[in-house]
């Protein structure tokens, strides 16, 4: 029988888990928030009676892939019932072979919960004490050591996995007051006793696309805050640059029906709204593309993140590892990543592309033959200052990396595992490169709005109901800049206020939840 294991913290701060019900939300509040994790009662039932059928087919010494067989192209090899307990600590260790720099703490908290989901729907095989030891992983903040290179994609995410799964037995590391150390030598620091796996635990442990969802689901999360500050951002840039706001009439986009560029010009319609700026230059018959195609170009961005969200949010609700257990042990191939990772390619593209925009408007702003009147450089006395001449070699230096990012992972395909495992979907860098393009993507956009706010400190009459607001908030921390100072620091100062939302949070106060 299972020794009991409390998972009763009773704080109020606490995400249940079933199995089917996970959602980003949750994902970002346990990983970055360390919101308190709970089983529920109907996973905990669901778990016992799974396992009950992988304790029988072993008793009768049924031949079961990872069960009573060796793993991969050695499935043909037959392990004996004694041997069983040894086969899965041999996987685990065996397997974890990661390389290069460490997951940040957000994401290895988001596998082990995600994992933990899978296991909850009650299809894998584990133990329950089992699924209980990785809970108490998130609730006790243990956070291990995991090399974020040596996924494949497919088989599941084995090398980082078996990393996690080895502290749950007591080796590998872990990261304790900001040290790597080994596992063993503070488990009593740690107030954690490891267990010992028995049949089918390792294979369940480490077999599904868990890392690359996690990072994935992260991304997503932090998706949803960059493309509504990108569009305030936008608009900032068209009232500094007095835009007409014909190409965001609804009619125009009525007559395309994209959902996303829909929804985009609506948003920057709200966000325009009440500025004596924009349509102020009576000359003006149209903008150029970046501002004029803005709905066009951002549109499919916001499509691209609709669609990656619906993928991930299945997929943390989904049993991934092989074989998955009915009433009997099934073989199959849900630890294929290819769904994970052509949604996160996409994105890929949609956020540099967000970015390559970005970057136009930052080089229309400082350009005095392209910026209708505003000083060049966006500073009095340009010559002895340069002003803001530089963060645009930045913004570019960034889009140009992106495009290089954007190169898709999903279509390439080396076969492991002596030709058994014969197509996988790399798709572990599938979501790496989508974070390292959404990092870049904020930057991007985070020196736009610092020009969009100086550009605007030259202009009369006065900005909009939205704009207004932000451009308050903004120079609460970044002032007006008259001569040359140094200006890294207020680009680190407003990254910050955008990535943690609290410039949409402000703008949305004026006018309502923007559309996603």
């Amino acid at each position: 029988m299972d020794e009991h294991i409390d998972d009763d913290t009773g704080d109020h701060h606490c995400v249940h888990i079933t199995g089917d019900s996970l959602t980003i939300d949750d994902v970002v509040n346990v990983a970055r928030k360390k919101y308190v994790v709970m089983l529920s009662d109907n996973a905990k039932e669901k778990i016992l009676a799974s396992r009950k059928i992988v304790d029988d087919l072993v008793d009768r010494d049924a031949v079961v892939y990872g069960l009573t067989t060796g793993f991969g192209s050695l499935a043909n090899v037959s392990i004996s019932k004694n041997q069983t307990r040894q086969l899965q600590v041999n996987l685990i260790r065996s397997h974890a072979v990661g390389v290069g720099s460490a997951f940040s703490e957000d994401v290895v908290r988001a596998t082990i919960l995600i994992r933990a989901n899978t296991l909850a729907k009650g299809v894998s095989g584990i133990r329950l004490m089992t699924v209980l030891k990785l809970i108490e992983m998130l609730n006790k903040n243990i956070y291990p050591y995991v090399p974020k290179q040596g996924s494949v994609g497919a088989s599941g995410d084995l090398a980082p996995l078996s990393h996690i799964m080895l502290v749950l037995i007591g080796e590998g590391e872990v990261f304790h007051k900001n040290q790597r150390v080994d596992t063993q030598d503070i488990l009593r620091e740690l107030n954690f006793k490891p267990i010992s796996l028995v049949s089918k635990e390792g294979l369940a442990l480490n077999n599904g696309c868990t890392v690359l969802t996690a990072v994935s689901a992260l991304v997503l999360a932090d998706t949803n805050s960059l493309i509504k500050n990108a569009q305030i951002t936008a608009s900032a840039t068209f009232e500094a640059l007095r835009a007409t706001s014909n190409a965001f009439d609804s009619r125009v986009h009525m007559v395309r029906p994209h959902h996303g560029q829909i929804i985009c010009a609506e948003n920057i319609g709200r966000l325009l709204n009440g500025s004596e700026l924009v349509n102020s230059d009576i000359k003006k018959v149209q903008d150029c593309y970046s501002i004029r195609c803005y709905p066009q170009i951002l549109g499919p961005t916001i499509e691209a993140y609709i669609y990656a969200k619906q993928k991930i949010e299945i997929e943390i609700n989904s049993a991934t590892d092989n074989p998955l257990i009915f009433d009997t042990a099934i073989s199959g191939g849900n630890f294929h990543g290819q769904y994970i990772a052509q949604a996160m390619d996409s994105l890929s593209m949609a956020l540099a592309t967000v970015g390559s925009v970005s970057e136009r408007r930052v080089a229309r702003l400082v350009d005095p033959k392209l910026n209708d009147g505003l000083p060049a450089f966006l500073v009095e006395g340009s010559g002895l200052n340069s002003g803001f001449m530089i963060p645009p070699y930045t913004a570019a230096s960034l889009a140009a990396e992106n495009g290089v990012l954007t190169h898709p992972s999903c279509v390439y395909t080396i076969p492991t595992c002596a030709n058994q495992e014969d197509h996988v979907s790399m798709g572990s860098f599938s979501s790496r490169k989508a974070r390292n393009i959404l990092d870049n993507v904020f930057h991007i956009v985070t020196i736009e709005l610092l020009l969009a706010m100086q550009a605007l400190d030259f202009r009369e009459p006065n900005t909009g109901i939205a704009i207004t607001a932000a451009k308050l908030y903004v120079r609460k921390f970044i002032p007006f800049v008259k001569d040359d100072c140094v200006l890294y620091k207020y680009m680190e100062t407003l990254h910050a206020i955008l990535k943690s939302g609290n410039l949409v949070n402000i703008v949305e106060q004026e006018i309502g939840s923007l559309k996603m």
